[in-house]
Order: C-alpha cells, then structure tokens, then sequence
C-alpha cells in the first residue's frame, strides 16, 4: 500500500529529525525539510507531499502562515500547524488559512497519527472524485469521471480501465495503455462514481471491466493478458452476468 508522505516545514533541525522518527515509526513517508517559505514552496514542487506538518515561525520574514496561505491558493493539500504558541493572536492568525488540526508542541507519536489520519480523511471527503455533470444535457450518458491525482483532476474514460484493485483505503486504477492511477478510497467509495454497467466485482480487492475478459479459468480471468483472482463468492454472479453456466 502506498503510503502517505509527510512534508515538514520546520527551523529547529532537531525538532524536524524527532518528528522524522515518530513519522516514520508509524508508517509514514517524510520528505527532506524545509524551514524557510522558499524551501518550503521548492520541497512542495518537488516531492509533492500529501500532507504538510507546518511550524508557525520560520526563518526569514515569510512564516508558516504565509506557507499555508500559498498552500491553500496554489496546492490544495491538508496542512496541520505545529508552534510552541497558543497566544490568542497566534491561534486568531492561524484560523484565518483554516489548517486541519492545530498541534502544541511538543507532540507525541501518538498525537500525531491521529492528527494526520483524521485531517486526511476529512480532506478526502472534501475532495471526492469528481462524477462528471452536465446540467445543460442530463440526458447525456457520462462516460469518463474526474479523479484527483495531486494537483489536478484527470479525465478517465470508463472503456480504458482493464481493472480496479483494492488494498485497504487505496484503489490503484490499472488502465488499457499500462499505466496506473492510485487514489485514496475505498473500492466501495469508488464503485458509486463509476458506471457500473461495465464493471463487475469478481474479488474482495478486484473489479473488472467485464468488457475487457478475454479468458476465464477456474479461478482468474485474464484481462488483456493480465491474470486476475476471481473470488470463491464472486463467482456465480460473474459466470451468469458472462452466460456461462
């Protein structure tokens, strides 16, 4: 499973290396610091994280909330505040950029998992996949949805997903031309965006596009040469969506 990667924006050196290794003891992937705006906005560029840990002062005149008010302009990703203040000016100053969490240091292990876990997961459900609307034509038969990859949202056309595959809040979307496309769901989540018409569950972690089986054995399919499982209770309803019997 892919894991989540953490940017630190942080100028005390030491403070950045404790939060490393609380990061990474819990399973996340951390990026190399930044404890200034510029490093900071040129580690975002560069690696791309999917969640800042924020220090409120950084060296230079631009301060993390400068980072963050950048963040929410241009990046669009989930930011969690970390300062050793808790004046009232301070916490009025940081409202304004609407971080995901507001942690005093110092922080345990503990209080940071649940920080990121819960600002990620309200991030995602801020940000769902993108069905695609037309309110001039809602006659129209979609077929291709949005999905937020980063940055930005890709079109991806029903007919060029050979198959889906699940593992844990994660779906990886394996398509026609080889390449794949991870996002943070569950296969459930996702289900309900996409048309269902084509696709067929025929494992706990697999979905098919049942237009694209070529062969079906005992216990897999292949899917334009991919092997795919076929699970024990999936698969009376693929042999009769198939006819086969």
């Amino acid at each position: 499973m892919k894991k989540l990667k953490i940017g630190i924006v942080e100028d005390e050196m030491i403070i950045a290396n404790v939060l490393e290794e609380m990061l990474t003891a819990v399973g996340y992937e951390v990026t190399e610091f930044a404890c200034r705006y510029s490093e900071a906005i040129t580690m975002i560029e560069n690696e791309k994280p999917d969640l800042l840990l924020l220090d409120i002062n950084l060296l230079g005149q631009k301060n993390g909330i400068d980072v963050a008010e950048t963040v929410r302009s241009k990046y669009d990703i989930p930011f969690i505040f970390l300062t050793a203040n808790l004046d009232n000016k301070t916490i009025e100053q940081a409202k304004q950029v609407k971080p995901s969490a507001y942690l005093v240091k110092p922080v345990t292990k503990e209080q940071l998992y649940s920080a990121i876990e819960i600002a990620f997961s309200n991030y995602n459900d801020e940000n769902r996949i993108l069905p695609t609307v037309a309110s001039a034509h809602p006659q129209a038969v979609h077929d291709f949805i949005f999905i937020k990859d980063g940055y930005v949202f890709r079109k991806i056309f029903f007919k060029d997903i050979l198959y889906l595959e699940s593992d844990a809040n994660y779906v990886t979307i394996h398509l026609e031309n080889g390449k794949k496309l991870m996002a943070r769901f569950t296969m459930n989540d996702f289900l309900e965006q996409i048309d269902q018409k084509i696709f067929v569950r025929i494992h706990r972690s697999f979905v098919v596009n049942f237009t694209m089986i070529e062969n079906v054995f005992p216990s897999e399919v292949s899917v334009k040469g991919t092997m795919v499982a076929i699970g024990k209770s999936y698969k009376d309803d693929l042999m009769k969506l198939l006819g086969l019997n």
